[in-house]
Parts: C-alpha cells; structure tokens; sequence
C-alpha cells in the first residue's frame, strides 16, 4: 500500500516544474502506510490515506484551514492532532500554482525548524 503512495507522491512532484522544488535537497521515502517528503532530513510533506499534509507556519494554517476541505492531520480516528500539519483539500491539490507556493512555504519551514 505505501508504495501506491510512494508513487502518487513522485508523479505528483515530477510534475511540478519550479526550480525552487526542482533544486531543493528533498526526498521522497515510503513512510507508515504512505510516503513522506524529507527536507534536510526531516518530514515536512506526507501522503496517506488521510490525505496530502503539508508541515506549514502557524499563519499558513491558521488561512488554510479557513478554506472548504481542509482539515488538521490526524493519522488515526482517535490520534493526536499533529499540530503543524494540514490536509490539503482536492481543488488546492489540483490547482498546481497553488500547490507549488505550498511546498516551497513548507520546505522552507522544514529547514527552520
């Protein structure tokens, strides 16, 4: 199952084409029962059957979450809440401008932390 992801995951960055992303020191590994995108060693992008989650800034949330289809990360029904994260709704998935101001913010917030 986490391969169906790990695949998702490197078709969806192939297909952003930003020199931000492109030259970034990213990976993408099979994490759980998905894929993760490390940045600089550490976790700031998932993809698993809960969804796209993207490890962003307090105020990046904060306006996310205002928006139709989002919602905190939860791994599990009853899991803790991983505070940082945001699910992503399908619309901003597929709006590509969008998505690659996102993973840019969230690379960026990965290497701070």
């Amino acid at each position: 199952m986490a391969k169906e992801y790990l695949e998702k995951l490197t078709v969806l960055f192939e297909g952003l084409s930003s020199n931000k992303i492109k030259n970034s020191d990213f990976t993408i590994k099979h994490f759980f029962s998905g894929a993760a995108v490390y940045i600089s060693g550490k976790i700031c992008i998932s993809l698993t059957p809960v969804g796209l989650a993207m490890k962003l800034s307090e105020v990046s949330r904060q306006e996310l979450m205002k928006k139709k289809g989002t919602k905190p990360l939860r791994y599990f029904p009853q899991g803790h809440i991983k505070k940082e994260y945001v699910v992503l709704s399908k619309g901003m998935i597929d709006d590509k401008t969008l998505l690659r101001r996102l993973i840019i913010e969230s690379f960026a917030y990965g290497r701070s932390k």
